[in-house]
């Protein structure tokens, strides 16, 4: 896209798993795509690239190890962290998985950039206390950073069957407005926009 003519193009690098990475549908279906879209057509925002650095079946582990040759190339503005889907489904540690996604914040903002991040929930069956600790993570590192957040991204998708792959975990291509609906509060946050109607 183009820059606009008075300003240079800010990035956007949206850091991610499955979840973001278009996982099962088409790259052009997905909410990042669709996050670059409308960004293309709101004012304050026009100048705005997104790069989609997710993967899918990443951990925050993983993530970490990748996240500096990412900053160092792509330089961005804006980062929204969404990682820790696959920490939680594999039952990993949360003391590590908090650890990796708060070395990827402080990298994130030392570099200049600044940071959002995105929340999960895991299933009921992954047992009450596990689930509070899973969850807390991500709230507390959002009020420790002072982070634009979003708790729950998948809100009116999850277990929703008709917005899932066969799977039952990843959300298809119809479900992906409705992620981008859960997410543009944040967004507009995060880029200090003063447009903040959804659609």
């Amino acid at each position: 896209m183009l820059a606009n003519t008075s300003s240079q193009t800010r990035t956007l690098l949206v850091w991610g798993d499955s979840l973001s990475a278009a996982y099962g549908i088409s790259t052009n279906e997905g909410w990042v795509q669709l996050l670059q879209s409308k960004l293309e057509n709101t004012e304050g925002a026009k100048d705005i690239k997104v790069v989609n650095g997710s993967v899918s079946g990443e951990t925050t582990s993983g993530g970490l190890t990748r996240f500096p040759a990412h900053l160092d190339t792509y330089k961005p503005d804006f980062v929204i962290l969404e990682l820790g889907a696959n920490d939680g489904l594999r039952g990993l540690s949360i003391k590590a998985m908090r650890s990796n996604l708060e070395q990827m914040i402080q990298l994130a903002q030392k570099s200049g950039a600044k940071v959002a991040l995105l929340g999960m929930h895991m299933p009921a069956n992954f047992g009450r206390l596990y689930r509070e600790q899973y969850d807390k993570t991500f709230t507390v590192l959002a009020e420790q950073y002072q982070l634009p957040f979003n708790a729950f991204f998948l809100e009116g998708v999850a277990l929703q069957d008709e917005l899932l792959l066969p799977d039952g975990l990843h959300p298809n291509a119809k479900a992906q407005p409705k992620l981008l609906e859960n997410i543009w509060p944040v967004v507009v946050e995060l880029l200090e926009l003063e447009e903040v109607a959804v659609q």
